[in-house]
């Protein structure tokens, strides 16, 4: 207990994860530089219509903690990002212990746990107020997420837990129950905010939905005509089409006036029953009924199924290159069409084969996603958006939005670590030069970096200018970008090196203004994710 809540506790609860070479995890400090740095998103490849500014479509070549990070740390991408995204829908490794083709999703218990926990924190910043986060499991983590989902959101932010049928086959060989679901965890920001759109009508099944005398107004449902309580006008006969005589029987009454009941014969909205001389019901048109509050159970006629999802990659790749875990393109439609609405944006930085952004982009909203295996990226994901784009997806639920094709996204990679440690020593990496020096510490002191920004400086915080030094500060370059300020204005001055009397002088010069020493200060104002 801390505080009076509840709180998960695991092994290395307070140490944080670094991916390894191999694609695993190692432990390490929470002040790791190598974990609190804001990695560069540098642009790889770019598909259909682009503004080449953070407010485009996004598929990021990554891990999802970096990705993350960035949208929420780098000016560059958090003025468009944190407090504004509506939906993050995330499908991450189970952790079942068993190996899939394209994931290794066998992570230690308390690995699982701290690689989930500073996801689920940075997710937390990048939702709007009325934005929602679902998280899909199956039984190995689930309950362990949901307790930590509380610590994360707030216990009062949760909002339920759906159940999607992801097989509709039973497992006969099953040592003791054949599973046959997943769950989505749906947390919002801010309960108070949060507001769901219900679902079409036409969307579920229409079983309940006939239309056996052709009424142009289309498919309809039966509506019982009579209350249980006494209604002062709910006592009189009717006439069926032919002749018969109808009221209610015993303690029951008429739920309409006549005058209502004469207007609804004369509109074509009573049912005889296909004889004529049954006791009469009203018709309820589908068409006009409205939407449907989502239930917590999703069958697999509703939002399709594991099969589904994999014939859906399967047509458009080939056989020869088969997702293992796929999730149908109706499913992902649900999702979206609850959370959110035209316009809004949309996260996923697990992306597989790419399904929540493929989907996103068809129902006219924004996205951004990001998958950490390259041969994943390069083999399903941007393919697969690319056939989007481009308006050669005719699979998944193309027809049912009418997608045509249109709109693009930009391709970007989240840089390697800038920063190396050797016997307790923190040295920048030996790519980080150049501009690429300048760009990484704009983004590690939160400046909005401007390449092209003229005279000796390259971003901008406020009030405050940034000028990037590949070199020694010394007090010639301190006299030369303090000179640059215009009133009221303060300078950050970065270098390899830096001289006591180049510190000296700016203090001087420049009241509130300093001279920073890379890596040493950049470190130091690291931030871990808490």
């Amino acid at each position: 207990m801390t505080s009076g809540r509840l709180t998960l506790s695991w092994v290395g609860r307070d140490e944080a994860l670094r991916n390894t070479a191999d694609g695993g995890y190692e432990w390490v400090s929470r002040q790791d530089p190598r974990v609190t740095e804001v990695r560069l998103l540098q642009e790889t490849g770019k598909a259909g219509d682009v503004t080449g500014t953070a407010a485009d479509n996004l598929l990021i070549h990554g891990d999802s903690y970096d990705a993350l990070l960035a949208l929420v740390r780098n000016p560059e991408y958090g003025d468009h990002y944190r407090g504004k995204v509506k939906l993050v829908y995330i499908d991450p490794p189970f952790n079942t212990g068993q190996a899939f083709q394209h994931y290794d999703d066998a992570l230690e218990h308390s690995v699982w746990l701290t690689m989930m926990r500073d996801r689920l924190l940075l997710i937390r910043d990048l939702l709007a107020p009325g934005g929602s986060v679902w998280v899909h499991l199956d039984d190995a983590e689930m309950a362990y997420c949901r307790v930590l989902m509380d610590e994360v959101f707030g216990r009062g932010n949760f909002v339920g837990t759906v159940v999607w049928q992801k097989i509709h086959a039973r497992n006969n060989s099953a040592q003791h129950l054949s599973s046959v679901h997943d769950y989505l965890l749906v947390y919002a920001r801010s309960k108070s905010d949060l507001v769901l759109n219900k679902i079409d009508r036409t969307e579920l099944s229409d079983q309940e939905f006939w239309n056996p005398d052709n009424d142009p107004r289309g498919p309809w449902r039966r509506s019982d005509l009579t209350a249980s309580h006494a209604y002062e006008d709910g006592r009189y006969e009717v006439v069926g089409p032919h002749g018969d005589v109808f009221s209610p029987r015993g303690n029951r009454w008429w739920s309409c006036s006549r005058e209502t009941f004469d207007s609804l014969r004369e509109d074509n909205r009573l049912w005889w029953g296909k004889t004529g001389r049954t006791f009469p019901f009203r018709k309820r048109f589908q068409s006009e009924l409205g939407g449907l509050v989502p239930t917590t159970f999703w069958t697999h006629d509703e939002v399709g199924d594991n099969r589904q999802a994999k014939a859906e990659v399967t047509k458009l790749f080939d056989r020869s290159r088969i997702f293992s875990t796929p999730k149908p393109e109706a499913l992902l439609k649900r999702v979206i069409q609850i959370a959110t609405d035209p316009g809004d944006v949309v996260v996923d930085v697990f992306a597989g084969s790419g399904t929540t952004a493929a989907v996103a982009h068809k129902m006219g909203r924004r996205w951004v996603t990001a998958e950490i295996l390259e041969e994943t990226a390069e083999t399903f994901t941007r393919p697969r958006l690319e056939k989007v784009v481009a308006g050669d997806d005719p699979g998944g639920i193309t027809k049912t939005v009418g997608w045509e094709g249109g709109g693009g996204f930009r391709s970007l990679k989240a840089s390697p670590s800038a920063f190396e440690i050797a016997d307790g020593r923190v040295f920048l990496a030996d790519w980080v030069k150049g501009e690429d020096f300048t760009a990484v510490v704009a983004a590690q002191l939160g400046f909005m970096y401007d390449s092209a920004d003229g005279g000796p400086f390259c971003g901008t915080k406020g009030r405050a200018r940034l000028a990037v030094v590949d070199g020694v500060v010394d007090e010639v370059v301190a006299r030369g970008v303090i000179g640059h300020l215009d009133e009221g204005e303060r300078a950050v001055i970065v270098g390899r090196g830096i001289t006591p009397e180049a510190e000296s002088l700016v203090a001087e010069l420049s009241r509130g203004s300093k001279v920073l020493k890379a890596p040493r200060d950049l470190v130091r104002r690291g931030k871990a994710v808490r």
